[in-house]
């Protein structure tokens, strides 16, 4: 989902989970992927991201931490 949400030219499973996704080391991500990672998101798990969450901006750290919060916080 990561690699189309924002058009990342990247095989998927050679993204590492613990690589971080923004800034120069990492996936270099930048604040219009967020905002299009959280829709797609939103859309797939029904939950909105919002940006006043603080663990928001933690669980942008990387893969399995984005991971983890979706899994915390997707309805059931």
């Amino acid at each position: 989902m990561l690699v189309e949400a924002v058009n990342l030219d990247a095989d998927p499973a050679a993204i590492n989970p613990e690589e971080p996704l923004f800034g120069g080391r990492g996936l270099g991500l930048d604040s219009i992927d967020a905002l299009e990672l959280s829709l797609a998101i939103s859309v797939k798990y029904g939950f909105q991201m919002r940006a006043e969450d603080a663990e928001r901006h933690r669980a942008f750290a990387n893969l399995r931490s984005l991971s983890q919060y979706v899994q915390a916080n997707r309805r059931k």
